[in-house]
């Protein structure tokens, strides 16, 4: 959960939630000078210094018009998935029957991983113009659903459409031309993570190398959670700094909130954001 932290009211209000796996990993450094007796917040609070200057409408959710081979294998295919109604996974079967292509809204697609607000969350539950219900009736019968539920409700819909950002926020490494799956991160992918500025990456092999470089390098963490300023104890042979708690509204972005802050500026400019839920 990221949540979106109001620092002068000390309110803490959870308006965004991306999906989290467990191949997934923080990529955020950390400045160990940020507090003379402890490194400076986990990843985490990078993100919060960040997001918290950032307006709470955005929805970070890469996107592109759905066209070409997906068009015509995903959204004319019908399909039946056993997994809606049996507790077994199994494949999924295709009918001999195809369908036409939508008028009443455009289709697009892009990444599963995405950032969104609690008021387009409960727009897509309430529904109450019944769009989003007319598009999830639809991908019921649609080809990884996750990869274009989202997407095409909010581009098609005039309140929330100027709201996408189209970024997963994700360090992903794919094949070229990409498959299915994404490449699995290793040591050699580590400074184009870091360069990538990206929060998140995935994904990543169980207990592979890169896990233990990330956490040492970047979070600071060995065998606990990564301390924050607030530990203000000593940490000579390998003490807890957390055992003495100062005060725990102290917040020192490190390095990784400067990236983080870059690549908002970015996605926000305006040449970024004219390429947006395209028509």
């Amino acid at each position: 959960m990221i949540d979106d932290y109001d620092w002068r009211s000390g309110r803490r209000d959870h308006d965004r939630d991306p999906g989290w796996l467990a191949s997934e990993h923080d990529s955020m450094v950390e400045d160990p000078f940020a507090h003379p007796a402890a490194p400076s917040p986990h990843a985490a609070g990078n993100i919060l210094h960040v997001f918290s200057n950032l307006s709470r409408n955005l929805n970070f959710i890469e996107h592109t018009k759905l066209s070409g081979w997906k068009l015509n294998q995903r959204a004319k295919s019908i399909i039946v998935d056993p997994g809606l109604y049996l507790s077994k996974k199994s494949d999924i079967s295709w009918t001999s029957q195809r369908r036409s292509i939508p008028t009443s809204f455009n289709l697009f697609t892009g990444s599963a991983w995405l950032v969104l607000t609690r008021s387009f969350v409960e727009y897509c539950i309430w529904g109450w113009d019944n769009l989003p219900r007319t598009i999830l009736m639809y991908y019921t019968n649609f080809v990884s659903s996750p990869e274009g539920y989202f997407h095409t409700v909010i581009c098609n819909t005039d309140e929330f459409r100027s709201t996408a950002v189209s970024h997963d926020l994700h360090y992903i490494a794919w094949d070229n031309p990409p498959r299915q799956h994404p490449l699995s991160l290793t040591i050699k992918d580590f400074d184009k993570m870091v360069n990538s500025s990206a929060p998140f990456a995935r994904k990543f092999p169980k207990d592979d190398p890169v896990l233990d470089k990330i956490d040492k390098e970047l979070l600071g963490r060995t065998n606990r959670f990564a301390p924050g300023a607030w530990c203000v104890g000593s940490s000579d042979g390998g003490a807890d700094p957390c055992s003495l708690r100062g005060d725990d509204s102290v917040f020192s972005p490190g390095p990784g909130a400067k990236r983080l802050q870059e690549l908002m500026e970015k996605l926000l400019s305006d040449d970024f954001q004219s390429k947006q839920c395209p028509t």
